[in-house]
């Protein structure tokens, strides 16, 4: 397939990182040199210096032989006249398009296939504020993805230094919790882990469990975390992304905002019904001292500036919150958020890109979350007709290295499985996987 992303920024950089990686013929078009710079002299693929909205550009990108167009760059308007090149003048099937205006974005008539004809339309800031509500939801959890409508969840969790998970081989941990309970993947010191049966936990693993929504209290139980959903929010920052946020948790919990721009302030005021704004900064110790931060159950970090937000939630930790989630954009930012000990940080960019490659998987992929830094996925896929998975049992079936099954749905069941297990045609598989193992694991869902 030849791909063409118009938009070289930082969210144009990893859907370009991740095609190139999978052997896709990409080319990126920006008028930013340094940006286009940074592209051609890090990843295998071609760039172009030109408007996405010119046709030329997209000429000369291959439109003619393109069969994705990704457009990504700040303008929304932009992203719209390069997807409507991209379908009157040169026949491209697939359109995929950031738009951040919700009047845009909500115009289902503008983006159906009669007009714009995009599909997906994706926009960060939301995508940003859904992950958050998840995490808000289960109070233990440094991520939350959802899988089939949340039925099914996976929960990462950071292990604690006292935890009773610590050095026992993961294929005794069913018969000391006494429970169906399944590790998909370990995250340990930046490195991303499909385990065996044989690993054992370390303090300060991140874990990634496939966990049924009915079964939450019984895991955080037996983690000896609390499951209560946060009630008392404190968002520090009242761009989008907050809005967004306190428009879906308002009647749900106690919501602040902490904004320091007068004018959106106001703006906040007129179309939030319950939360509380405050003007002011989000740095200021005295102010959050006097809203009672340390009461508060979790504090959002949630500005247009990625060092303020860590700044920030190292703050509000340090003054007591028992909780911070942190916003930031910038990808080799994480790994450093988390070594200062912040347990959630999300990216919208990252969370943009797992929405797009999602579109790039063959067979029948449903959903696709890139995690660890893009270094694993969690897929899940329905097995095709003439996949070799069909009737046979796990413990018999060898699955690509550095891959595991985490969950099979069936027929609105989930089941958290064992070896001796087996595989349905039509059943729904949760997979984690390294991205190494990604090509054999396309082969046996098709």
């Amino acid at each position: 397939m030849h791909v063409i992303i118009v938009g070289a920024g930082e969210v144009g950089y990893q859907i370009a990182k991740f095609l190139a990686s999978e052997e896709i013929d990409v080319v990126v078009i920006d008028r930013d040199p340094e940006k286009l710079k940074r592209i051609s002299e890090e990843l295998d693929v071609a760039v172009v210096d030109g408007e996405g909205g010119d046709p030329s550009a997209l000429k000369e990108a291959g439109a003619e032989k393109a069969g994705m167009l990704l457009a990504v760059t700040n303008s929304d308007e932009t992203n719209m006249i390069a997807c409507l090149l991209a379908k009157a003048m040169f026949s491209i099937p697939r359109k995929i398009a950031r738009i951040r205006n919700p009047d845009y974005y909500f115009n289902k008539e503008l983006m159906n296939k009669g007009n714009l004809d995009i599909d997906p339309v994706i926009n960060p800031e939301l995508e940003a504020s859904k992950a958050v509500t998840r995490l808000l939801e289960i109070p233990f959890a440094s991520e939350v993805e959802d899988f089939e409508n949340g039925i099914i969840k996976v929960v990462a969790y950071k292990i604690s230094k006292d935890s009773k998970l610590l050095e026992k081989p993961l294929k005794n941990l069913r018969g000391i919790l006494k429970t169906r309970f399944l590790i998909g993947l370990i995250v340990r010191d930046e490195k991303a882990i499909i385990p065996t049966g044989d690993h054992k936990l370390k303090a300060g693993d991140i874990i990634y469990l496939p966990i049924q929504k009915i079964d939450i209290p019984n895991i955080a139980s037996l983690l000896e975390v609390s499951v209560k959903p946060s009630k008392k929010v404190l968002i520090i920052g009242g761009g989008k992304i907050g809005y967004y946020i306190a428009n879906s948790m308002e009647y749900k919990s106690d919501i602040k905002i902490i904004e320091k721009s007068e004018d959106r302030c106001k703006h906040l005021s007129k179309y939030l019904g319950k939360s509380l704004i405050l003007h002011g900064d989000g740095t200021d110790q005295k102010l959050l001292e006097e809203e009672n931060i340390s009461d508060m159950d979790v504090v959002v970090t949630a500005t247009n500036n990625d060092e303020l937000n860590i700044m920030s939630a190292l703050l509000a930790k340090k003054l007591g919150a028992p909780k911070t989630i942190s916003l930031v954009n910038r990808s080799d930012y994480i790994p450093l958020a988390h070594s200062l000990g912040l347990q959630a940080v999300l990216s919208p960019r990252m969370l943009t890109a797992s929405s797009i490659m999602r579109c790039i998987r063959k067979g029948d992929i449903l959903s696709l979350t890139a995690i660890a830094n893009a270094k694993a996925e969690i897929i899940e896929a329905r097995v095709g007709e003439k996949s070799p998975l069909i009737n046979q049992t796990l413990i018999d079936f060898e699955m690509p290295k550095s891959t595991i099954i985490g969950a099979i749905i069936r027929n609105e069941r989930v089941i958290i499985p064992s070896g001796p297990d087996h595989v349905l045609k039509d059943d729904k598989l949760i997979v984690f996987t390294l991205k190494e193992s990604i090509k054999q694991l396309e082969q046996i869902l098709i």
